[in-house]
């Protein structure tokens, strides 16, 4: 549950902009604050069962966007790639220095 749940958050972080303003608010409600469906179905004056669906269903339009883009799973190589980089490098040489550095910034981006 708790994979599913980061894995939600990540795709959540790349694609909330293409989510309506009900579906971002259902999903920061219910992942980032962790309310109940009960709770957020109080908030807004729905049903559970509507809170739960709508849920769901945004969830599976996260899934949907990221096997078009791939914006998680480019994510976690450049996360390896950088990982991989900073194994490598030797830190005593000045240049390899800057190079980690780079490394470090790159890895901030994400």
């Amino acid at each position: 549950m708790l994979e599913k749940t980061t894995r939600v958050n990540f795709l959540f972080d790349f694609y909330q902009s293409l989510l309506t303003d009900k579906q971002r608010s259902y999903m920061q409600l219910y992942y980032l604050d962790d309310l109940s469906l009960g709770e957020i179905a109080e908030q807004y004056g729905v049903s559970r069962q509507a809170v739960y669906d709508n849920v769901r269903r945004t969830e599976a339009m996260l899934e949907d966007y990221e096997e078009k883009l791939n914006l998680f799973e480019k994510h976690e190589k450049r996360l390896e790639v950088v990982e991989q980089l900073q194994q490598i490098i030797p830190a005593d040489d000045s240049s390899s220095t800057k190079v980690l550095e780079l490394l470090h910034t790159l890895k901030d981006f994400d």
